[in-house]
């Protein structure tokens, strides 16, 4: 008895993006299902940012469409997407609990129990009461992932989440996301270190021009290798 395929988490069909004369995305169409951790590379200006603002519902295409778990409505969609942009978009005067709550409150959660859990989930302590100006930037970047989780979506989309992190932190950014996967999210990272995300990620999506010119499962040649961090387990 043949098995069916699950349905994609997101799809895009002939999706365009233009910004004057300039295309950012052009003609893309892919399907992603769910429960992967995609990783999306590619040189500046390649359309990575733009293909994820897209995916959320933030650029949306001059042409073509975007479908969200089975949505084209993104607003739909909203509460089960989690966006971690590249600036990290905190209070500095605010504590971590302090920030997650407000965010929290935004998707009409009022109880302290999903912040906490969030804020434990990236390995940061919701009883500290340091102003987020005084963490360091691997905090920050963990912080910002937590908002991101607060509100448990089903899909994250992360733009430049280890950007101005150390590599031990990184790399435990990194081992959270799996832990993540492995649970069913499915998460879109879009990265200029790839390495990290060897052995990994399910897939290494390389867009080129504003296309998607490759799709593998093995960090794609000409990057630099090292030695892949463990696949996380629970």
């Amino acid at each position: 008895m043949s098995q069916t395929a699950p349905a994609a988490a997101v799809a895009l069909s002939h999706v365009s993006k233009i910004f004057g004369r300039f295309a950012a995305l052009r003609d893309v169409s892919a399907a992603f299902p769910p429960g992967k951790l995609y990783a999306i590379l590619g040189d500046n200006g390649a359309g990575k940012t733009t293909l994820l603002r897209a995916m959320v519902g933030l650029a949306p295409p001059t042409r073509g469409k975007v479908t969200v778990l089975g949505t084209e409505d993104l607003r739909a969609a909203t509460a089960q997407i989690g966006y971690m942009a590249h600036p990290t978009l905190l209070y500095e005067e605010m504590s971590a609990i302090e920030n997650l709550r407000y965010f929290a409150a935004l998707y009409g959660i009022r109880q302290d129990h999903p912040c906490e859990r969030a804020i434990r989930a990236v390995g940061l302590d919701p009883a500290l009461a340091r102003r987020v100006g005084q963490y360091s930037q691997g905090m920050r970047q963990r912080l910002s992932l937590a908002r991101a989780l607060v509100h448990d979506p089903r899909i994250l989309f992360l733009d430049e989440p280890f950007s101005n992190v150390d590599v031990v932190s990184a790399r435990e950014m990194v081992h959270v996301l799996a832990q993540m996967r492995d649970l069913g999210k499915t998460i879109f990272i879009v990265t200029h270190q790839a390495v990290l995300l060897e052995g990994v990620a399910d897939e290494f999506v390389s867009m080129a021009a504003g296309q998607i010119s490759a799709r593998t499962r093995d960090l794609p040649s000409g990057l630099e290798r090292g030695a892949p961090p463990a696949r996380a387990t629970l």
